[in-house]
């Protein structure tokens, strides 16, 4: 049996009006919980992502422990690529590891495609534990944007400068958004079948097309984007787009059929209202801060909630993703503050 929903954060991502300032933390399930730490001693995230039950613990762990308004799905951004033939793995200390990177058209047309419920049916079930037994709070599912997914599928892993999956972008258009094209269809699919499933919100990571400039952006990147968030526009519910060091790229976004846009910590809600930016804005701590005192914390902390209150249409996050060495008392704490300070 369902438990009666807190619905703060979704009337929040719609710009209406709430109580407080609702809150997530980007990677708070896992990371730095030891309950977490101990669960990886016995098995990878893969592992963990294949048992619902398992994988429900850890992504309703957080929504306990630090009474945040909403979970987020505990899985990869490289989750459904294993069903296109793509052969990863997360290496410890590396990140995902492709083993047979995109290197031409011929490639791309070898990519197959999703059935969620065939391919990732443990996804769905986790999510049908999570919103109809054991969560009181929405449920947010996401998925990996086109560009920064073919950016590990063409460098084969994690890059510092993108320069394979620029110069691919750059040599061979026609592969290019051919794999566009393929991807788009797979986040669709995949993204499709999580609301089915009953995720309440949607996040796009698109974490590394800050790499690319607004020009190339416009050309490469911003109608496959508009075909995926037009075509989820269909479901009504919120979808959020995010990256980082995308300051110059935060017009573009505000284009897309998206109702919120997350910031990175290097970008103010005033400089984004500034620029034009009108859709609801979720962030943006720099999560180091959760590594010095409390007086600093806090005095960040309320000064976010202060330009949120000014600025109009916020929900707190951090600017980037909880580290392994934030503690979960700090982020219990974090949270009392928020909704304690926020409320009106």
């Amino acid at each position: 049996m369902a438990k009666k929903l807190n619905d703060t954060i979704i009337r929040a991502y719609k710009g209406e009006e709430t109580d407080y300032t609702p809150a997530w933390f980007m990677r708070q399930a896992g990371r730095s919980q030891p309950e977490y730490r101990e669960l990886k001693e016995k098995y990878s995230l893969f592992e963990i992502t294949h048992q619902p039950e398992l994988c429900a613990y850890v992504t309703r762990l957080p929504v306990e422990q630090y009474g945040v308004d909403a979970a987020i799905l505990y899985k990869d951004i490289m989750s459904p690529l294993p069903a296109l033939g793509v052969d990863v793995e997360i290496k410890s200390g590396i990140g995902p590891v492709i083993n047979n990177p995109i290197r031409n058209i011929q490639d791309v047309e070898s990519l197959g495609s999703i059935n969620p419920k065939a391919d990732v049916p443990y996804v769905l079930e986790t999510i049908r534990i999570l919103t109809e037994e054991q969560l009181d709070v929405p449920l947010i599912g996401f998925s990996g944007a086109p560009f920064t997914l073919a950016s590990y599928m063409i460098e084969g892993g994690p890059s510092k400068n993108y320069s394979k999956t620029k110069a691919f972008m750059y040599r061979d258009s026609a592969a290019w958004f051919a794999l566009m094209d393929k991807l788009a269809d797979m986040v669709i699919t995949y993204v499709e079948a999580q609301i089915e499933a009953g995720v309440k919100a949607i996040q796009i990571f698109d974490s590394w097309v800050g790499t690319l400039n607004a020009a190339d952006y416009r050309i490469f990147i911003k109608p496959v984007m508009t075909r995926i968030f037009s075509e989820l526009r269909q479901y009504d519910i919120p979808l959020i787009i995010f990256g980082v060091g995308a300051r110059h790229l935060l017009m573009e976004w505000n284009d897309l059929p998206v109702d919120v846009i997350g910031l990175d910590w290097r970008t103010s809600m005033k400089e984004a209202r500034d620029m034009g930016v009108t859709k609801v804005l979720q962030g943006n701590l720099d999560p180091t801060i959760l590594l010095t005192e409390w007086e600093t914390i806090e005095k960040r902390t309320k000064a976010i909630l202060d330009e949120g209150k000014e600025q109009g249409n916020h929900v707190f996050n951090l600017g980037h993703g909880v580290t392994p060495d934030i503690k979960p008392e700090t982020l219990k704490k974090l949270t009392e503050l928020i909704h304690s300070y926020s409320h009106k």
